[in-house]
């Protein structure tokens, strides 16, 4: 059997789609991951060589309201599904996110630092961590952030929009983090799970984010070079740009274990230019 990776409609689902046309995906109709003993049901009928969990509840804020459902899909499914590949003993590589951490500070945080994350996005995606921890299977969590590429809803295509709506876009400049490209997401969770299957040893706790690290006004000033578009940026403060879910300020992730597995932080501002020309965007 080949690889079984959950998702088809995600930045990162689309992306494996891209680089393993022949994994078996499984999509919401075919494993709801609001229904947990089924995304278990699955596994155990397909009986893969490992598993990728590339699905997830992404809407941050509406998170702040129905936090119980983001917990089930986020939580509990990814937990049933590693628990599933204990009992098979196959590798399970799962998806995970920099929101697990409050971003107090200015240093980049390390796979074993202290979590605690500000928001019920960030609660429900730890959830799934330490369940998947704790489920006996061989795993990779593999932390990320800001991810973009050309499918999908991303900051990258939400700027290119407004970029060529507006004279000037006022965006956030004291979060800073490492942008990610989906593409290079994917790759990284194909590397961990052909990783694990030869060496189980291999397991634990991942970062994998773009560089350099940077501000959003400066990722969006980046966009608009890179566009050719005229749009001015201006930094402001998260203060001036509320949301219901409270965003980590420090995005910032150290990527030491990478080495591990001949993995390497992305260059986000090649990918950005490999993401524009496939949406056509490049000067």
């Amino acid at each position: 059997m080949s690889l079984l990776i959950f998702g088809k409609t995600g930045q990162v689902a689309q992306a494996l789609g891209q680089l393993a046309p022949d994994s078996v995906f499984l999509d919401r109709a075919q494993a709801d991951l609001s229904d947990p003993a089924a995304c278990a049901a699955a596994i155990r009928s397909l009986r893969p060589r490992a598993v990728i969990n590339a699905a997830a509840w992404t809407a941050v804020d509406r998170a702040e309201d129905e936090e119980a459902v983001a917990t089930v899909i986020n939580g509990a499914a990814p937990v049933a599904m590693a628990r599933e590949c204990a009992a098979l003993t196959i590798p399970f590589v799962q998806v995970s996110t920099d929101y697990v951490f409050d971003g107090h500070g200015a240093m980049p945080f390390h796979p074993d630092d202290p979590v605690a994350p500000l928001n019920a996005y960030g609660r429900s995606k730890l959830a799934g961590e330490v369940g998947v921890r704790n489920s006996g299977a061989v795993h990779a969590i593999l932390r990320t952030s800001w991810v973009f590429s050309a499918q999908g809803q991303n900051f990258v295509r939400t700027m290119l929009r407004l970029g060529r709506e507006r004279d000037e876009l006022r965006v956030v400049a004291d979060q800073i983090g490492g942008p990610t490209p989906a593409r290079a997401i994917a790759r990284a969770c194909l590397t961990l799970a052909e990783a694990l299957q030869r060496d189980p040893g291999l397991g634990g706790t991942y970062h994998f984010s773009g560089a350099p690290d940077v501000s959003w006004a400066d990722f969006a000033r980046e966009i608009m070079a890179q566009a050719g578009l005229a749009c001015r940026i201006t930094g402001i403060a998260t203060a001036d740009y509320p949301t219901p879910a409270r965003r980590p300020a420090n995005s910032r992730l150290a990527c030491p274990n990478l080495v591990r597995v001949g993995l390497e932080r992305p260059d986000w501002r090649d990918a950005l230019t490999d993401v524009l020309r496939e949406l056509g965007a490049t000067t």
